[in-house]
């Protein structure tokens, strides 16, 4: 959660529910046209206010796209057991299905991949969010990778902080293609591939590249 969210937890029951209000009309908006075409005209409409009243509660749209990543990562796991990203091999069926989830959502998946992208840059609102959350899900996908290897009974080898990585940059990478080409292939299909590839890989290393070679 960002700092502005934790901010207004402790605000008034009424600005709570408006705000509440407005994320879900914005994840709606954008999810539908997506983080470029959706306006803040657009929710304020839906939520039955004024496009000053969205400015009041969240700053700017850009602040009001990093909020609604927020809200959907709490509504991802609203049902799960401590309102929490499961441990464990478990962890990683997850992320396929948030996966699949995210095909009915390309217009929310938009704003992550833009958002994600420009926060690299100096000065950027979002880059505290997604320092935190690569940080973050690096950790608990690491965490998965040594209770599966005490599960299996295999050493953890030196591989399992790359791993973690390389499966969160393989997910948000297979997310932009998508995109770009939702026609070729099939998100959550893609994703589970290279997530089993890479834990596999994990439990079972294979040759290395340069065994391949042939000079």
């Amino acid at each position: 959660m960002s700092k502005d969210a934790v901010a207004h937890t402790s605000v008034r029951p009424a600005t709570r529910e408006k705000r509440e209000q407005i994320l879900k009309a914005a994840v709606e908006i954008f999810g539908n046209k997506g983080s470029t075409n959706g306006t803040l005209a657009d929710v304020a409409e839906q939520v039955g206010i004024t496009h000053a009243g969205v400015l009041h509660h969240f700053g700017s749209k850009q602040k009001l796209l990093l909020e609604v990543l927020a809200y959907r990562d709490q509504a991802d796991v609203a049902e799960l057991a401590e309102k929490h990203i499961p441990g464990g091999p478990e962890l990683f069926l997850h992320l396929v299905r948030t996966a699949i989830a995210n095909e009915r959502r390309p217009g929310i998946v938009q704003a992550y991949t833009v958002l994600s992208s420009e926060s690299v840059t100096d000065n950027h609102p979002g880059r505290e969010y997604f320092e935190e959350r690569y940080t973050t899900l690096r950790r608990e996908v690491t965490e998965a990778f040594h209770l599966l290897c005490a599960q299996e009974g295999v050493a953890e080898p030196e591989t399992v902080a790359t791993a973690a990585a390389g499966i969160l940059a393989v997910m948000d990478g297979l997310q932009l293609q998508w995109l770009l080409h939702r026609d070729v292939f099939d998100l959550g299909e893609a994703s589970e591939f290279a997530i089993r590839a890479i834990v596999n890989g994990v439990l079972h290393p294979g040759p290395t590249l340069e065994s391949y070679r042939h000079d």
